[in-house]
Protein backbone atom coordinates (compact mmCIF):
# COMPACT_ATOMS: atom_id res chain seq x y z
CA UNK A 1 0.00 0.00 0.00
CA UNK A 2 2.77 2.43 0.72
CA UNK A 3 4.17 2.24 -2.61
CA UNK A 4 0.87 2.83 -4.48
CA UNK A 5 0.40 5.30 -1.80
CA UNK A 6 3.08 7.21 -2.75
CA UNK A 7 3.30 6.20 -6.48
CA UNK A 8 -0.23 8.32 -6.39
CA UNK A 9 0.68 11.59 -4.55
CA UNK A 10 3.67 11.56 -6.91
CA UNK A 11 1.31 11.84 -10.03
CA UNK A 12 -1.13 14.10 -8.26
CA UNK A 13 1.80 16.34 -7.93
CA UNK A 14 2.86 16.50 -11.60
CA UNK A 15 -0.29 16.47 -12.55
CA UNK A 16 -1.33 19.35 -10.22
CA UNK A 17 1.98 21.76 -10.95
CA UNK A 18 3.33 20.85 -7.35
CA UNK A 19 6.61 19.69 -5.85
CA UNK A 20 7.91 15.96 -6.88
CA UNK A 21 8.83 15.22 -3.40
CA UNK A 22 11.68 12.36 -4.70
CA UNK A 23 13.01 15.45 -7.14
CA UNK A 24 13.74 17.30 -4.22
CA UNK A 25 15.17 14.52 -1.74
CA UNK A 26 17.59 13.21 -4.41
CA UNK A 27 18.29 17.15 -5.23
CA UNK A 28 19.57 17.51 -1.87
CA UNK A 29 20.94 14.60 -1.26
CA UNK A 30 23.41 15.04 -3.97
CA UNK A 31 23.99 18.20 -3.49
CA UNK A 32 25.00 17.40 0.30
CA UNK A 33 27.31 14.48 -1.26
CA UNK A 34 29.02 17.00 -3.69
CA UNK A 35 30.27 18.48 -0.99
CA UNK A 36 32.26 15.36 0.02
CA UNK A 37 34.34 15.87 -3.36
CA UNK A 38 34.47 19.78 -3.56
CA UNK A 39 35.51 20.13 0.10
CA UNK A 40 39.33 18.70 -1.36
CA UNK A 41 38.87 21.78 -4.08
CA UNK A 42 38.17 24.17 -1.46
CA UNK A 43 41.09 22.37 1.25
CA UNK A 44 44.22 21.62 -1.12
CA UNK A 45 45.96 22.74 -4.25
CA UNK A 46 43.82 21.72 -6.95
CA UNK A 47 46.12 18.58 -8.58
CA UNK A 48 44.91 16.79 -5.42
CA UNK A 49 41.53 16.15 -6.44
CA UNK A 50 42.30 14.46 -9.27
CA UNK A 51 45.50 13.00 -8.32
CA UNK A 52 45.31 12.19 -4.54
CA UNK A 53 48.85 11.27 -4.28
CA UNK A 54 49.81 14.77 -5.37
CA UNK A 55 48.89 16.38 -1.72
CA UNK A 56 48.57 14.97 1.85
CA UNK A 57 48.34 12.34 3.55
CA UNK A 58 46.90 8.97 1.88
CA UNK A 59 47.82 6.19 4.69
CA UNK A 60 45.51 4.78 7.09
CA UNK A 61 42.29 7.32 7.85
CA UNK A 62 43.19 9.87 5.33
CA UNK A 63 43.29 6.66 2.61
CA UNK A 64 40.07 5.28 4.06
CA UNK A 65 37.92 8.56 3.48
CA UNK A 66 39.15 9.19 -0.15
CA UNK A 67 38.84 5.83 -0.80
CA UNK A 68 35.20 5.88 0.20
CA UNK A 69 34.37 9.50 -1.57
CA UNK A 70 36.25 8.01 -4.83
CA UNK A 71 33.88 5.15 -4.73
CA UNK A 72 30.82 6.39 -3.42
CA UNK A 73 30.53 10.41 -4.15
CA UNK A 74 33.00 10.70 -7.17
CA UNK A 75 31.68 11.77 -10.39
CA UNK A 76 28.01 10.18 -8.64
CA UNK A 77 26.71 12.73 -7.18
CA UNK A 78 27.94 15.01 -10.35
CA UNK A 79 26.05 12.15 -12.29
CA UNK A 80 22.75 12.46 -10.46
CA UNK A 81 23.03 16.14 -10.75
CA UNK A 82 22.84 16.21 -14.12
CA UNK A 83 20.33 13.65 -14.45
CA UNK A 84 17.85 15.77 -12.31
CA UNK A 85 18.74 18.65 -14.14
CA UNK A 86 17.97 17.37 -17.37
CA UNK A 87 14.53 16.36 -15.84
CA UNK A 88 14.12 19.61 -14.54
CA UNK A 89 14.52 20.84 -18.39
CA UNK A 90 11.52 18.93 -18.96
CA UNK A 91 9.61 19.24 -16.19
CA UNK A 92 10.21 22.99 -16.63
CA UNK A 93 9.45 23.49 -20.13
CA UNK A 94 5.85 20.85 -19.66
CA UNK A 95 5.06 23.43 -17.01
CA UNK A 96 4.95 26.45 -18.99
CA UNK A 97 3.60 25.04 -22.00
CA UNK A 98 0.61 23.58 -19.76
CA UNK A 99 -0.41 27.89 -18.31
CA UNK A 100 0.60 28.56 -22.22
CA UNK A 101 3.65 30.31 -21.69
CA UNK A 102 6.33 30.15 -24.20
CA UNK A 103 8.32 27.25 -22.54
CA UNK A 104 11.59 28.02 -25.34
CA UNK A 105 11.72 31.90 -24.48
CA UNK A 106 11.40 30.99 -20.66
CA UNK A 107 13.82 28.43 -20.96
CA UNK A 108 16.80 30.20 -22.93
CA UNK A 109 15.97 33.31 -20.72
CA UNK A 110 16.30 31.25 -17.26
CA UNK A 111 19.78 29.61 -18.73
CA UNK A 112 20.76 32.63 -19.80
CA UNK A 113 20.85 34.17 -16.54
CA UNK A 114 22.19 30.59 -15.20
CA UNK A 115 25.25 31.04 -17.30
CA UNK A 116 25.60 34.66 -16.10
CA UNK A 117 25.84 33.38 -12.25
CA UNK A 118 28.20 30.54 -12.90
CA UNK A 119 30.61 32.72 -14.47
CA UNK A 120 30.50 34.85 -11.55
CA UNK A 121 30.50 32.36 -9.42
CA UNK A 122 34.37 31.02 -11.05
CA UNK A 123 35.76 34.06 -11.86
CA UNK A 124 35.15 35.55 -7.86
CA UNK A 125 34.77 33.23 -5.94
CA UNK A 126 36.09 29.50 -6.84
CA UNK A 127 37.07 27.94 -9.98
CA UNK A 128 34.84 24.56 -9.14
CA UNK A 129 31.79 26.26 -10.70
CA UNK A 130 29.15 24.16 -12.08
CA UNK A 131 26.31 26.38 -13.38
CA UNK A 132 28.20 27.43 -16.13
CA UNK A 133 28.49 23.79 -17.60
CA UNK A 134 24.98 23.20 -16.91
CA UNK A 135 23.60 26.69 -18.78
CA UNK A 136 25.65 25.63 -21.77
CA UNK A 137 24.03 22.53 -21.93
CA UNK A 138 20.88 23.38 -21.20
CA UNK A 139 20.83 26.21 -24.23
CA UNK A 140 21.90 22.86 -26.10
CA UNK A 141 19.06 20.36 -24.95
CA UNK A 142 16.12 22.16 -24.89
CA UNK A 143 14.76 20.76 -28.41
CA UNK A 144 16.09 16.81 -27.26
CA UNK A 145 13.26 17.30 -24.66
CA UNK A 146 10.65 15.98 -27.04
CA UNK A 147 12.44 12.72 -27.75
CA UNK A 148 11.04 9.26 -26.74
CA UNK A 149 12.56 8.06 -23.56
CA UNK A 150 14.75 5.01 -25.84
CA UNK A 151 16.02 8.27 -28.07
CA UNK A 152 16.87 10.27 -24.92
CA UNK A 153 18.82 7.32 -23.41
CA UNK A 154 20.81 5.83 -26.43
CA UNK A 155 21.53 9.62 -27.46
CA UNK A 156 22.92 10.38 -23.83
CA UNK A 157 25.48 7.00 -23.57
CA UNK A 158 26.40 8.29 -27.71
CA UNK A 159 27.04 11.56 -25.62
CA UNK A 160 29.21 10.60 -22.87
CA UNK A 161 30.96 8.27 -25.44
CA UNK A 162 32.40 11.23 -27.36
CA UNK A 163 34.54 12.43 -24.06
CA UNK A 164 35.51 8.47 -23.63
CA UNK A 165 36.80 8.18 -27.16
CA UNK A 166 38.61 11.61 -26.83
CA UNK A 167 40.42 10.83 -23.32
CA UNK A 168 41.12 7.58 -24.77
CA UNK A 169 42.90 8.92 -27.65
CA UNK A 170 44.82 11.67 -25.50
CA UNK A 171 46.14 7.88 -23.41
CA UNK A 172 47.08 6.10 -26.32
CA UNK A 173 49.24 9.65 -27.64
CA UNK A 174 51.11 10.43 -24.59
CA UNK A 175 53.90 8.36 -26.38
CA UNK A 176 53.47 10.51 -29.28
CA UNK A 177 54.00 14.14 -27.34
CA UNK A 178 57.10 15.77 -27.36
CA UNK A 179 59.09 16.02 -24.09
CA UNK A 180 58.16 20.07 -23.44
CA UNK A 181 54.64 18.72 -23.40
CA UNK A 182 55.14 15.94 -21.50
CA UNK A 183 56.96 17.69 -18.95
CA UNK A 184 54.30 20.61 -18.96
CA UNK A 185 51.42 18.27 -18.13
CA UNK A 186 53.52 16.08 -15.85
CA UNK A 187 54.06 19.35 -13.94
CA UNK A 188 49.87 20.54 -13.65
CA UNK A 189 49.49 16.34 -12.74
CA UNK A 190 51.92 15.57 -10.16
CA UNK A 191 53.28 19.37 -9.54
CA UNK A 192 56.96 19.90 -7.68
CA UNK A 193 56.87 20.79 -3.80
CA UNK A 194 57.80 24.42 -4.98
CA UNK A 195 54.54 25.03 -7.06
CA UNK A 196 52.56 23.33 -4.63
CA UNK A 197 54.16 25.60 -2.32
CA UNK A 198 53.58 28.88 -4.42
CA UNK A 199 49.90 27.90 -4.93
CA UNK A 200 49.02 27.22 -0.93
CA UNK A 201 50.63 30.91 -0.19
CA UNK A 202 48.37 32.15 -2.63
CA UNK A 203 45.37 30.98 -1.61
CA UNK A 204 46.27 32.19 2.07
CA UNK A 205 46.52 35.27 0.87
CA UNK A 206 44.01 37.81 -0.06
CA UNK A 207 41.11 37.51 -2.83
CA UNK A 208 43.07 39.63 -5.41
CA UNK A 209 46.37 38.02 -4.95
CA UNK A 210 44.16 34.88 -5.85
CA UNK A 211 42.87 35.97 -9.43
CA UNK A 212 45.74 35.44 -11.28
CA UNK A 213 45.55 32.19 -10.54
CA UNK A 214 41.60 31.59 -10.40
CA UNK A 215 40.88 33.35 -13.46
CA UNK A 216 42.70 31.57 -16.28
CA UNK A 217 41.36 28.23 -14.71
CA UNK A 218 37.96 28.95 -14.34
CA UNK A 219 38.42 30.17 -18.48
CA UNK A 220 40.07 27.19 -19.44
CA UNK A 221 37.00 25.34 -17.16
CA UNK A 222 34.73 27.07 -19.50
CA UNK A 223 36.53 26.50 -22.61
CA UNK A 224 38.79 23.60 -23.19
CA UNK A 225 37.96 21.42 -20.13
CA UNK A 226 34.28 22.28 -21.73
CA UNK A 227 34.73 20.87 -25.10
CA UNK A 228 36.70 18.04 -24.29
CA UNK A 229 35.02 16.50 -21.14
CA UNK A 230 32.74 18.48 -19.38
CA UNK A 231 29.60 19.56 -22.23
CA UNK A 232 29.81 15.56 -23.28
CA UNK A 233 29.34 14.07 -19.22
CA UNK A 234 27.07 16.84 -18.25
CA UNK A 235 24.66 16.64 -21.77
CA UNK A 236 24.83 13.22 -21.81
CA UNK A 237 24.11 12.42 -18.29
CA UNK A 238 21.01 15.43 -19.08
CA UNK A 239 19.75 13.43 -21.48
CA UNK A 240 19.75 10.30 -19.42
CA UNK A 241 17.91 12.31 -17.02
CA UNK A 242 15.25 13.21 -19.15
CA UNK A 243 14.75 9.93 -20.32
CA UNK A 244 14.14 8.41 -17.22
CA UNK A 245 12.33 11.14 -15.84
CA UNK A 246 9.82 10.59 -18.54
CA UNK A 247 10.12 6.71 -17.87
CA UNK A 248 9.01 7.89 -14.27
CA UNK A 249 12.20 6.51 -12.53
CA UNK A 250 13.53 9.74 -10.90
CA UNK A 251 9.52 10.65 -9.90
CA UNK A 252 9.24 7.07 -8.02
CA UNK A 253 6.94 5.88 -10.45
CA UNK A 254 8.65 2.81 -11.49
CA UNK A 255 7.85 -0.60 -10.61
CA UNK A 256 9.92 -2.02 -6.85
CA UNK A 257 11.69 -4.47 -9.47
CA UNK A 258 12.91 -1.89 -11.61
CA UNK A 259 14.71 0.40 -8.30
CA UNK A 260 16.02 -3.38 -6.82
CA UNK A 261 17.52 -4.43 -10.56
CA UNK A 262 19.23 -0.52 -10.50
CA UNK A 263 20.85 -1.38 -6.74
CA UNK A 264 22.24 -4.73 -8.14
CA UNK A 265 23.80 -3.64 -10.92
CA UNK A 266 25.21 -0.87 -8.77
CA UNK A 267 26.59 -3.05 -6.42
CA UNK A 268 28.06 -5.94 -8.43
CA UNK A 269 28.69 -3.97 -11.90
CA UNK A 270 29.01 -0.13 -10.92
CA UNK A 271 30.94 -0.41 -7.48
CA UNK A 272 33.50 -3.09 -8.88
CA UNK A 273 34.71 -1.07 -11.63
CA UNK A 274 35.19 2.03 -9.61
CA UNK A 275 37.38 -0.20 -7.83
CA UNK A 276 39.40 -1.86 -10.16
CA UNK A 277 39.76 1.71 -11.38
CA UNK A 278 41.57 2.42 -8.11
CA UNK A 279 43.58 -0.52 -8.17
CA UNK A 280 44.39 -0.07 -11.97
CA UNK A 281 45.95 3.71 -10.99
CA UNK A 282 47.87 2.62 -8.13
CA UNK A 283 49.21 -0.13 -9.69
CA UNK A 284 50.18 2.23 -12.59
CA UNK A 285 51.43 4.56 -9.63
CA UNK A 286 49.20 7.07 -10.22
CA UNK A 287 51.09 8.60 -13.62
CA UNK A 288 49.99 10.77 -16.23
CA UNK A 289 48.30 7.64 -17.85
CA UNK A 290 45.47 7.63 -14.78
CA UNK A 291 43.87 10.81 -16.16
CA UNK A 292 43.30 9.74 -19.83
CA UNK A 293 43.07 5.37 -18.80
CA UNK A 294 42.38 5.14 -15.08
CA UNK A 295 39.61 7.41 -15.19
CA UNK A 296 37.48 5.54 -17.22
CA UNK A 297 36.55 3.02 -14.74
CA UNK A 298 35.13 5.79 -12.62
CA UNK A 299 33.72 7.32 -15.31
CA UNK A 300 31.28 4.57 -16.37
CA UNK A 301 31.22 2.95 -13.28
CA UNK A 302 30.02 5.94 -11.49
CA UNK A 303 26.59 5.98 -13.73
CA UNK A 304 25.51 2.72 -12.46
CA UNK A 305 26.45 3.67 -8.94
CA UNK A 306 24.54 7.05 -9.57
CA UNK A 307 21.65 5.09 -10.39
CA UNK A 308 22.06 2.67 -7.26
CA UNK A 309 22.00 5.70 -5.46
CA UNK A 310 18.62 6.96 -6.82
CA UNK A 311 17.00 3.61 -6.34
CA UNK A 312 17.90 3.33 -2.97
CA UNK A 313 16.57 6.78 -2.13
CA UNK A 314 13.59 5.77 -3.72
CA UNK A 315 13.07 3.03 -1.65
CA UNK A 316 13.36 4.35 1.28
CA UNK A 317 10.50 6.86 -0.04
CA UNK A 318 8.34 4.37 -0.87
CA UNK A 319 8.54 2.27 2.70
CA UNK A 320 8.14 5.83 4.32
CA UNK A 321 11.93 4.96 6.10
CA UNK A 322 13.51 7.89 7.46
CA UNK A 323 11.03 10.43 6.86
CA UNK A 324 12.36 13.09 9.21
CA UNK A 325 15.74 12.89 6.88
CA UNK A 326 14.49 13.06 4.07
CA UNK A 327 12.04 15.99 4.65
CA UNK A 328 15.05 17.83 5.87
CA UNK A 329 16.97 16.80 2.61
CA UNK A 330 13.68 17.91 0.25
CA UNK A 331 14.05 21.11 2.19
CA UNK A 332 17.58 21.18 0.30
CA UNK A 333 17.14 20.11 -2.60
CA UNK A 334 14.35 23.13 -2.97
CA UNK A 335 16.96 25.25 -1.97
CA UNK A 336 19.81 23.57 -4.11
CA UNK A 337 21.17 26.94 -5.27
CA UNK A 338 20.82 28.89 -2.17
CA UNK A 339 22.99 26.38 -0.27
CA UNK A 340 25.06 25.86 -3.52
CA UNK A 341 26.96 29.11 -2.80
CA UNK A 342 26.28 28.88 0.62
CA UNK A 343 28.84 25.83 0.40
CA UNK A 344 31.10 28.02 -1.55
CA UNK A 345 30.87 31.09 0.60
CA UNK A 346 31.60 28.66 3.60
CA UNK A 347 34.69 27.22 1.79
CA UNK A 348 36.07 30.24 0.79
CA UNK A 349 36.14 31.80 4.19
CA UNK A 350 37.65 28.44 6.05
CA UNK A 351 39.99 27.58 3.49
CA UNK A 352 41.46 30.87 1.86
CA UNK A 353 43.56 33.88 3.29
CA UNK A 354 40.33 36.33 2.96
CA UNK A 355 39.00 34.18 6.12
CA UNK A 356 40.62 31.90 8.21
CA UNK A 357 43.06 30.53 5.46
CA UNK A 358 43.16 26.56 6.09
CA UNK A 359 44.21 26.01 2.65
CA UNK A 360 46.73 23.10 2.48
CA UNK A 361 46.49 22.42 6.19
CA UNK A 362 43.81 20.41 6.91
CA UNK A 363 44.03 16.68 6.07
CA UNK A 364 41.42 14.43 4.41
CA UNK A 365 39.49 13.17 7.84
CA UNK A 366 39.82 17.12 8.76
CA UNK A 367 38.03 17.93 6.02
CA UNK A 368 35.09 14.89 6.49
CA UNK A 369 34.57 16.27 9.84
CA UNK A 370 33.79 20.03 7.87
CA UNK A 371 31.55 17.89 5.72
CA UNK A 372 29.51 16.33 8.64
CA UNK A 373 29.35 20.00 9.99
CA UNK A 374 28.58 21.23 7.15
CA UNK A 375 25.76 18.91 6.27
CA UNK A 376 24.17 19.61 9.55
CA UNK A 377 24.07 23.34 9.42
CA UNK A 378 22.10 23.44 5.60
CA UNK A 379 20.03 19.83 6.95
CA UNK A 380 18.61 21.74 10.09
CA UNK A 381 18.84 25.85 8.47
CA UNK A 382 16.49 24.64 5.00
CA UNK A 383 13.11 23.18 6.58
CA UNK A 384 13.24 26.78 9.03
CA UNK A 385 13.93 28.77 5.90
CA UNK A 386 11.11 27.41 4.39
CA UNK A 387 8.77 27.89 6.87
CA UNK A 388 9.12 31.39 6.42
CA UNK A 389 10.03 32.08 2.62
CA UNK A 390 8.86 29.94 -0.34
CA UNK A 391 11.96 29.16 -1.96
CA UNK A 392 15.19 30.56 -1.31
CA UNK A 393 17.04 33.95 -2.01
CA UNK A 394 19.03 32.94 -5.09
CA UNK A 395 15.82 30.70 -6.28
CA UNK A 396 13.24 33.17 -5.61
CA UNK A 397 15.98 36.09 -7.55
CA UNK A 398 16.29 33.04 -10.54
CA UNK A 399 12.81 33.35 -10.79
CA UNK A 400 11.98 36.66 -10.89
CA UNK A 401 14.63 37.34 -13.53
CA UNK A 402 13.01 34.75 -15.41
CA UNK A 403 9.67 35.61 -15.43
CA UNK A 404 10.34 39.34 -15.69
CA UNK A 405 8.41 39.89 -12.43
CA UNK A 406 8.87 39.84 -8.93
CA UNK A 407 7.63 36.31 -7.68
CA UNK A 408 6.24 35.93 -3.91
CA UNK A 409 9.15 35.41 -1.19
CA UNK A 410 7.37 35.42 2.24
CA UNK A 411 4.85 32.92 3.34
CA UNK A 412 1.74 34.51 4.60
Amino acid sequence: MQSTTYTEETEAAIASGGRVHSLDVLRGFALLGILVMNIQAFAMPMAAYTNPTAWGDLTGANFAVWLLSHLFADEKMMAIFSMLFGAGIVLFADRASERGQSAARLHYRRHAWLLLFGAAHGYLLWYGDILFLYAVCGFALFPFRTLSPRALLVTGIALLSVSSLLFLYFGWSLSLWSEAQLADFKAEWAPSPGALAEEVAIYRSGWLSQLPHRVPITAEAQTFVLVVWGFWRAAGLMLIGMGLYRLGVLSGQASSSTYWRLLMVALLIGLPMVGYGVAWNFANGWGPESLFLGSQFNYWGSLPVSLGWVAAIVLLLRHGALRGLTRRLAAVGRMAFTLYILQTVIGVFLFYGQGLALFGQIERTGQFVIVLAIWLLQLLLAPVWLRHFRSGPLEWLWRSLTYRKRQPFHRH
